[in-house]
């Protein structure tokens, strides 16, 4: 007699099925409309391809396009291992490695024959066209499951030595799943975890687009061989896709790299990889954002304070940093040996061979832990919320550099709150608060909130974890966050080594998503570095540490303000606020008066009295987005008005008097939060 499985499906209905049956019969069994559609499927939680049978009684949901973000990372591993094939097809001689979806799209690593050199953006084309030849064709996508030898020995026999260097550091015994795309011997196949789609035909050929190639090393160490890394974008479907392009050609105007050049606001060179050379223009900006965090946090109640940037190597080991994040620290010796302050004894070195080391600081909290330590700190104080505009260094690998958004030296507007544990869920909940009114007033009406959860390595007992990540939990329900408006998610594995956290995530002008501000439950520092305060009962307590930022850097977010805003900032972020330009050289004079009235009134305010034509001067303050011009001619001069032309507005010029124009500018001027 067969045997029956029960699966179980969303609607709560159960429908009995052969022992050997697979999600695709269920899908087949409900309607042919929902036999097509069928992407794959989730089996009690898990993502498995729709050909795979059932290994039990089951619960079961089927993915279509409507789920789009499982739909859409299906579809991206799918092209990924569709370019690989192709890429093989056609370069004889390549070796495979890997290639993962992407957030919009995919990419695979290459080593070509030594005999044909790197890829190149010339190669993209031919292979675009026969990854639509391999979708084509419409073959199987095949699950095997193997032993690690016979991977290996495969790998071997076919000249793959990454994948069979790679295939010897997964556990002996461990069955390992190899795709193959159809049944025959001769069929291309590759090691991958899986799930994919039924067939390469499930994929649509006009729904991807290979954008560019670089190089990569293999397993991310310089040490190893350069490959060549081919990335593509891939959606769903042909509509989907375009509007991404559209999209793309939208973010390539708004590069803040070549925004920042047009509007001299900072530039990067290689005698400081990694740091930030920033000009008057920019800096204008960084001090009006740095001036407005410091009204916010100040009606916040957080007390500001400096921190030194080196210390020294014991302090990071103490605190756990040192093993976490030593290759990315820079370190230096402390050549001078230090004697011991006002009378207390040196401390003996902790770290073998490496005791007279100093290190630049990654990140700004056990500083901050430091200045908690000084003196006696009763439970009356908690809690006391440090704030810093804290200067960090991280030795980010070359490759990774990207203008703004990726630095070597960068300021944090870091904060942390020592608190007890009945204080966490009121903290957090005011923190949440004061990002919602920051990221408003900065003009992200939309952004998500998540919670990243416990990764498998961490510090600390499963009971803090526990504690920990329901106290985030219940201040963003106390906020009023935890729903779909604010794209409320739960990460699991996505939280720091000794915190989880919550993630603030902005969707800017034209819909990219930055994850920015966050804010992080700790008991593992406190532990580690011996934080204490007196409690009620009179013994000596651990505080809880949050640890939060809401730009997260300052060089970052001024990154996406001008990406955001295409660098048309808002008036009172823009480094220069308004023109005074002349249309003919009689009104100078004028026009120097005007200037001068306004920079009284505290308008950032510069003059243009060059012997061009007007629609020449219009054109050039455009490019530098300066949001105002103030046209004077002799009319003007006469009448002590001016014709006022706001950037990118099609309405026709307004004329005011100066006086008008002084109240209207410095009205516009004021920043968001002193505003009644």
């Amino acid at each position: 007699m067969t045997k029956m499985f029960k699966i179980a499906l969303p609607d709560g209905s159960v429908r009995e099925m052969p022992e050997g049956s697979t999600p695709a019969d269920v899908a087949a069994a409900i309607g042919p409309g929902l036999a097509k559609a069928a992407l794959a499927a989730k089996v009690d939680g898990e993502v498995r391809d729709i050909m795979r049978p059932f290994e039990g009684d089951s619960n079961l949901a089927l993915i279509t396009s409507r789920d789009e973000k499982d739909a859409l990372e299906l579809v991206r591993h799918d092209f990924a291992h569709v370019l690989a094939e192709a890429v093989q097809n056609i370069f004889p001689g390549t070796q495979i490695t890997f290639g993962p979806a992407t957030d919009d799209g995919f990419y695979y690593d290459f080593a070509p024959a030594p005999e044909r050199g790197p890829f190149t953006d010339e190669d993209l084309p031919a292979i675009e066209e026969e990854m639509r030849r391999v979708i084509a064709a419409d073959k199987p996508l095949v699950r095997e499951v193997w032993d690690r030898e016979r991977v290996r020995q495969f790998f071997i026999d076919h000249g793959e030595t990454f994948k069979a260097e790679w295939v010897m550091e997964l556990p002996e015994g461990e069955p390992i799943t190899m795709y193959k795309t159809g049944h025959g011997e001769a069929d291309w196949i590759d090691l991958c975890r899986g799930p994919h789609l039924a067939s390469t035909g499930k994929l649509d050929p006009n729904a991807f687009k290979l954008t560019r190639v670089s190089g990569a090393y293999w397993r991310g160490d310089p040490k190893n061989p350069m490959l060549s890394r081919i990335y593509g974008t891939a959606w769903l479907n042909k509509k989907q896709l375009d509007a991404y392009l559209v999209r793309l050609e939208e973010a390539a105007k708004r590069d803040h790299r070549k925004i920042g050049q047009e509007m001299d606001l900072f530039h990067l060179q290689a005698e400081a990889h990694g740091s930030v050379f920033w000009h008057p223009n920019g800096f204008v900006i960084w001090r009006a954002l740095e001036a407005y965090m410091r009204r916010r946090i100040d009606e916040a109640g957080y007390q500001e304070i400096k921190t030194p940037q080196l210390m020294d190597a014991r302090q990071w080991e103490r605190s756990g940093h040192w093993g976490k994040y030593r290759e990315n620290m820079f370190v230096v010796p402390d050549e001078i040996p230090h004697a011991p302050e006002d009378g207390q004894e040196d401390e003996a070195p902790i770290l073998s061979g490496e005791a007279d080391l100093m290190a630049l600081k990654p990140m700004n909290c056990p500083g901050h832990v430091l200045v908690f330590k000084q003196g006696i700190t009763s439970y009356r104080e908690l809690p006391i919320r440090f704030y810093e505009n804290g200067s960090c260094h991280r030795n980010e690998p070359h490759g990774a550099l990207h203008g703004l958004m990726r630095v070597r030296q960068f300021t944090q507007d870091d904060a942390h709150i020592f608190c007890r544990e009945d204080q966490i869920v009121e903290e957090v909940r005011a923190f949440c608060e004061l990002a919602d009114r920051v990221y408003k007033d900065l003009g992200f009406s939309g952004y998500g909130v998540k919670l990243a959860l416990r990764p498998d390595k961490r510090f600390g007992s499963d009971e803090d974890w526990d504690k920990a990540e329901a106290e985030l939990r219940d201040a963003v329900v106390a906020a009023g966050m935890a729903t779909e408006e604010f794209g409320w998610e739960e990460l699991p594995g996505e939280g720091a080594f000794y915190a989880p956290k919550l993630e603030w995530h902005l969707t800017d002008a034209i819909g990219r998503t930055w994850q920015v501000g966050t804010i992080q439950s700790d008991r593992v520092l406190p532990e580690r570095l011996d934080a204490t305060y007196i409690a009620e009962d009179g013994a000596k307590h651990r505080p809880i540490m949050l640890h939060r930022a809401i730009f997260g850097s300052y060089e970052r977010f001024i990154g996406i303000l001008i990406e955001h805003y295409a660098g048309k900032f808002p008036l009172w972020l823009a480094p220069v606020q308004a023109v005074v330009t002349t249309i003919v050289s009689d009104a100078d004079d004028y026009a120097k008066q005007v200037a001068s009235r306004l920079e009284a009134a505290g308008i950032r305010i510069e003059t243009d009295l060059r012997n061009e034509k007007i629609n020449y001067k219009v054109r050039e303050h455009s490019l530098k987005k300066v949001p105002l011009l103030l046209v004077v001619g002799k009319r003007e001069a006469e009448e002590g008005t001016v014709a006022i032309r706001r950037l990118g507005s099609e309405e026709r010029q307004l004329v005011m008097s100066v006086d008008e124009a002084i109240a209207m500018i410095a009205e516009e001027a004021i920043p968001p939060d002193l505003k009644l």
